[in-house]
């Protein structure tokens, strides 16, 4: 009997039955080795694997035999599944519904759009599986706090989806602060189950997810994936019709883009088929949208475009989820941002588009895996538009960096295999303050050392010194965030009372107070600033005029008008890793081809390649580009290049430069008489290897950087050792300036030297 037999032999006859009902003729690997690690031993489980491969049900098989096993276990919630989004809930609930149907295991799903009556059920009534957001978690463990060990007594297992999502995020670690608080409500540690498609590091991830529960974790190594997929990379000139750019072009152009060659040419991509068109922005995501819907009205063709992103009201994305699960819509294209990348399953896509560059590999990868499914190969093209440049447009500005970016990330999955590894925070100051409000409103009162040792046991907060702790306690206390009772124990303040009465404290992540946008009766989503009545502003893809404003209740009524414009919302552009950077200095400097560049990406490559040829970029990184200024092409990741531009303005006198600029983790400008300009690397070079690189030091005493959504209430000095820890990395600065560092190299809390 082979492995998978046995396997099979342990699940209950339903599911069994599940398994004929859907046609399936073997377990597949994934599934096996799920089932050997929840039926077989007591550890934790981390299950990587593709897109479509099935890991929900891998997951919820043993899980349920193991149910079935315990039959006779007490009332109480037995599974808790916890995922990043509501439609992922929704979604999964929908997937599992025939299996959970057989099993008689009764499914709650508890987020904001659940109504009342139906938590109130769970509350009378806990069994089963409860699917939930880690906000809603957060709501039970203040609001619910003397029920949690009747609903969560008899926990046997969490389920986090999407943990690529969580790890080094506030997010994330706020689960892992909830895990350990429930344990410590309930009296044990329930086993641990992690699903995600793109997981960089196993080894990591695996360390993260089983945190705190005193339980090892398995990480079966996911299945080779099969190679085949079509991949397509095109590069159009912005607004630049004269110019030959080789692509199908509406019938009445006469030849050229009617509106936007790059456009034109997405439009005929995803014409008559069922599409998901990915942008990196929101405001991106609705000109996108709305330059579509525009071409459609041009040609007399029907308009099939939706949106979906996190500013829309849930009846908009839900209408564009439903539309593209549906079979019977057969032609339907929904331009999206990450909020289309996580695991909702939409069926089978013809075919998924990318404007510009995925800031990372593993974000290629779960939009690449939203196409191919249901046995065909992934599907996408990737089109990169710039501006058309003139005589005078300096050298940095000539090099395609989403072209190269495009590549770099393709061909770092396809040939390198590389995922960003996780990258834990060190310094979470922001989600310290909101849990320690949290702790103090769920217990009413505690004794300042009795929450510092609660606290500070978390697996988030481990780097966190008592002395940061305490400094953040005293800065809450004089804020009036908590209060000091006649027995010295800590409680909420007036303030903390504020904060935390509002459905939003649930929520670590930074939100602003939008305004809601509605026509007549209808929700449309919010904006971030109320503009003025007669003014028009984007949104869901469609222009709208402001009719009349409701200031206090932040309401915006508005009317709906043909065109497009141009939307902005406030927001962090991301972190690009540093392999990303080097493999496109490897990709400008090589002569390989790349066979999925279409003619005019090709074109662009060489012409780029050649320019690099001409500056001599493979010999040096300092370029002069007319009279004193000079160009750094450092290539480097974010954290490494903000490190690196701190540091040339910490020693600009030293090494005789002025006027630095930094330009995303591209380029850095600079002015310098010629003498200095030339010697910057081997100056750089020659100062890191007597005084390494200190990230504290980098960042001065007036500044105070703000980025999370607590982070106005922290002390100075704690968020500038956060933002120099957390984002600053000054390592790779020094192996990009002085080779491979030695095992010998010493690091300490303030930065990184060399030996």
């Amino acid at each position: 009997m082979t492995e998978a037999d046995r396997i099979f032999a342990e699940f209950p006859d339903y599911i069994r039955e599940f398994i004929y009902r859907n046609g399936w003729t073997e377990l597949r690997q994934t599934q096996i080795d799920a089932a050997r690690v929840i039926l077989q031993t007591d550890d934790n489980l981390l299950l990587s694997s593709p897109t479509a491969s099935g890991k929900t049900e891998a997951a919820f098989f043993p899980v349920l035999a193991d149910l079935e096993r315990h039959a006779d276990t007490v009332a109480g919630v037995q599974v808790l599944y916890i995922a990043p989004l509501k439609s992922l809930i929704n979604d999964q609930f929908l997937r599992l519904d025939e299996l959970l149907d057989m099993s008689g295991v009764p499914v709650c799903h508890w987020h904001g759009d659940v109504s009342a009556s139906h938590k109130t059920r769970l509350l009378k009534d806990p069994r089963g599986i409860l699917q939930i957001t880690p906000e809603s978690l957060e709501s039970l463990l203040i609001n619910r706090s003397s029920s949690i060990h009747a609903i969560f007594g008899a926990l046997r297992f969490v389920i986090l989806d999407e943990i690529h999502t969580m790890i080094g995020s506030d997010r994330g670690n706020q689960i892992l602060c909830q895990l350990c608080r429930l344990a410590r409500a309930i009296g044990h540690h329930p086993r641990r189950i992690g699903l995600s498609a793109t997981v960089g590091d196993l080894r990591v991830a695996a360390a993260w997810l089983g945190s705190g529960s005193g339980r090892a974790t398995q990480a079966p190594p996911p299945p080779e994936q099969k190679r085949l997929m079509k991949l397509g990379v095109a590069h159009f000139y912005i607004a630049n019709p004269d110019e030959k750019q080789d692509v199908p072009v509406g019938e009445d152009s006469g030849g050229h883009a009617s509106i936007d060659a790059g456009y034109e040419y997405l439009y005929d991509c995803v014409r008559d088929r069922k599409c998901l068109v990915f942008s990196n922005s929101r405001e991106e995501t609705e000109v996108v949208t709305a330059t579509l819907r525009q071409i459609a009205r041009l040609r007399k063709e029907p308009d099939v475009f939706l949106i979906h992103h996190g500013n829309l009201s849930a009846a908009i994305r839900e209408e564009a989820e439903t539309k593209m699960k549906d079979p019977s819509v057969p032609v339907a294209v929904t331009c999206a941002t990450v909020t289309m990348e996580l695991g909702v399953d939409i069926g089978r896509l013809d075919r998924v588009a990318q404007m510009g560059a995925p800031n990372t590999v593993a974000s290629f990868l779960q939009r690449l895996g939203r196409s191919g499914r249901r046995g065909n190969p992934p599907e996408m093209v990737v089109i990169c538009r710039e501006e058309s440049p003139l005589p005078n447009t300096p050298l940095p500005q000539l090099i395609p960096w989403e072209l190269l970016k495009s590549i770099a990330v393709i061909e770092l999955y396809t040939e390198d295999r590389f995922l960003e590894p996780p990258v834990p925070r060190r310094f979470p100051f922001s989600l310290a303050f909101h849990q320690t409000l949290s702790i103090v409103a769920s217990r009413g009162s505690v004794p300042p050392a009795e929450l510092a040792k609660q606290l500070l046991s978390y697996p988030p907060f481990a780097l966190l010194e008592r002395e940061h702790y305490r400094e953040l306690l005293r800065s809450m206390v004089e804020q009036d965030y908590l209060m000091i009772h006649e027995d010295r124990s800590l409680g909420i303040g007036l303030k903390g009372e504020r904060v935390i009465s509002s459905f939003r404290f649930y929520a670590v992540f930074k939100d602003s107070e939008d305004f809601t946008v509605r026509c007549g009766s209808e929700e449309i989503g919010t904006i971030a600033d109320a503009p003025a009545i007669g003014e028009t502003f984007a949104l869901a893809g469609k222009l709208w005029e402001v009719l009349d404003t409701d200031l206090q209740r932040h309401l915006i009524f508005v009317k709906y008008l043909e065109g497009k414009k141009e939307i902005s919302w406030p927001g962090d552009s991301g972190f690009v890793h540093t392999r990303i950077l080097e493999k496109m200095r490897e990709i400008l400097l090589c002569d390989k081809e790349y066979r999925y560049l279409m003619p005019n990406a090709a074109a662009r490559l060489a012409s780029a390649r050649k320019l690099a040829r001409k500056a001599r970029l493979s010999e040096r990184m300092s370029v002069p580009i007319g009279g004193m200024q000079w160009v750094l092409f450092p290539w480097l990741g974010t954290r490494a290049c903000q490190a690196l531009h701190r540091y040339l303005l910490r020693h600009a006198a030293q090494f005789g430069i002025s006027g630095i600029q930094r330009e995303g983790c591209y380029y850095i400008t600079f002015r310098a008489e010629q003498q200095a300009g030339a010697a910057l690397e081997e100056n750089i070079a020659r100062c890191l290897r007597r005084e390494g690189i200190h990230v504290r030091e980098l960042v001065s005493d007036a500044e105070c950087p703000a980025f999370d959504k607590f982070d106005d209430v922290i002390p100075p000095e704690l968020l500038r050792l956060a933002f120099a820890e957390d984002r600053l990395n000054g390592e790779e600065v020094i192996r990009r300036f002085c080779g491979t560092m030695t095992e010998e190299k010493k690091e300490d809390a303030h930065g990184q030297h060399l030996p």
